[in-house]
């Protein structure tokens, strides 16, 4: 099933080249357990390397006109969108997603390449009066400089884009450290943007299971001023105080916990269709997963039969066998943890309306699964599952549903579904989290601003 892909070196300063020690690290087929590919495994030495190829050519990058910036960008979107089915087959491969939603993916990643070409030219800065009326006051935007970039593995095209092009269009060079679960589409991306004319040393791409090593070198590298980190909570606190020693400018998009709010006046099965994208897009595997439901007591027993048939019907197998809506977890651990946190619901009282057991075999698969009769101290509601796993909890009233949803050190997002505009605006507004998706099962657009509160992140 697995064929050999196109780069599988790091990529510094415009060459494709080993590691500097020679080794290389295995990337594992989810679906299957196989070796699809052997990729360079960079060390801090590959590292230092990058970000001196990103400091080379950030002068000539910053001074390149924002058209031309645009145009590279815009170039970019053309050839990622002309490869789709080839990426997502790729993508498939090394992380498990269905390749119908790899496809989706691959369209909403290129989209970040065009809308960023369009910004590109509207860097615009200001010129006002000073109070006094004697002087006037300009105000002028610069590149903040190199930028490093750390992506995870659940959407490995998408993050990349989502970092690489507003820095590109910015006029930043950039050092990308991707997943070391999914490194061959970020490399595949890599290739993209050089056959698109970026520079020899704009985009760099250093893969490797030295995930510390590799960030401790390119952050010690005085020319790197931007760091963008996508992934735990627990590794983004360590990486801002890594970060502070330099005072670097960071981003830190972190761990989710989303509360899905379902009202007694909500449309039931626009819930459902909005809770089944939230839910199980990606196996259930992003941050922006719906983690916890919270539904009015009047229509909590319906909402979950309806939701569990919806979830059990979906057919399970490899990303790439035809009809398959729910593929492999990432790898073992990922897996193993759901089923934990699943055993662990279900001995607090918990019980399991759909799935709700291991499956035995080849892959890291679990079953979509629905927990009803969930305490609202059930300790898996304090967890981010990543796992096709919705646990239910009935409540009151709306009030009761957004104390308990902001309960909570995590504030990516939330979705509410309700008949009323003005209660489910209410509502909105009285939680906690950085976006909303109201009568809508998704948040993520390229044109709008994407980050959380609390300890989901700092910046959009």
């Amino acid at each position: 099933m697995a064929e050999a892909p196109r780069r599988t070196d790091l990529f510094i300063g415009g060459q494709w080249r080993p590691a500097a020690s020679g080794e290389r690290f295995e990337v594992i087929d989810p679906g299957t357990e196989e070796v699809i590919a052997e990729v360079a495994n960079a060390g801090a030495d590959d590292a230092r390397a990058a970000a001196a190829a990103a400091a080379g050519a950030q002068p000539g990058w910053a001074a390149q006109a924002p058209r031309e910036r645009g145009e590279v960008l815009r170039r970019a979107w053309e050839l990622l969108t002309e490869r789709a089915d080839e990426l997502a087959r790729l993508i498939t491969l090394e992380n498990g997603k269905v390749v119908a939603e790899a496809k989706g993916e691959i369209t909403y990643a290129a989209e970040f390449f065009r809308w960023f070409s369009e910004e590109a030219v509207r860097l615009t800065g200001d010129l006002t009066t000073a109070p006094g009326g004697a002087n006037r006051i300009l105000v002028v935007h610069q590149p903040v400089g190199v930028a490093y970039l750390v992506t995870p593995w659940n959407f490995p095209a998408a993050m990349a884009t989502r970092k690489i092009a507003p820095a590109l269009a910015a006029g930043c060079a950039v050092v990308l450290k991707p997943a070391t679960l999914t490194p061959l589409t970020a490399l595949a991306v890599a290739d993209v943007l050089a056959e698109a004319g970026v520079p020899d040393g704009v985009v760099n791409v250093v893969p490797g299971r030295r995930a510390s090593a590799i960030t401790a070198a390119v952050l010690e590298h005085e020319r790197v001023r931007k760091l963008s980190f996508t992934g735990s909570t627990e590794v983004g606190k360590l990486l801002i105080e890594q970060s502070a020693g330099r005072v670097l400018n960071v981003s830190m998009e972190l761990g989710g916990n989303a509360p899905f709010i379902v009202l007694a006046d909500a449309d039931l099965d626009a819930a459902i269709e909005g809770a089944m994208i939230a839910k199980m897009r990606h196996n259930g595997e992003t941050c922006t997963a719906a983690n916890r439901f919270y539904v009015e007591a009047p229509v909590a027993d319906a909402f979950a039969a309806k939701l569990a048939d919806a979830m059990g019907a979906l057919p399970t197998g490899h990303g790439l066998d035809d009809g398959v809506r729910l593929g492999p977890l990432v790898d073992a651990d990922t897996r193993d943890k759901v089923a934990e946190l699943v055993d662990g619901a279900v001995a607090a009282g918990a019980k399991a309306a759909v799935g709700g057991e291991r499956p035995g075999g080849t892959g890291f698969f679990y079953p979509a699964t629905v927990l009803t009769g969930v305490a609202d101290d059930n300790p898996i509601l304090a967890e981010e599952i990543f796992g096709p796993v919705a646990p239910i909890v009935s409540v009151v009233d709306a009030d009761e549903a957004v104390r308990l949803a902001n309960g909570t050190t995590m504030g990516l997002v939330a979705y509410v579904y309700t008949g009323d505009l003005a209660k489910g605006l209410r509502v909105a507004e009285a939680l906690e989290t950085g976006m909303v998706g109201l009568n809508k099962g998704i948040v993520s657009d390229p044109a709008a601003p994407f980050g959380g509160v609390k300890e989901s992140g700092i910046g959009r």
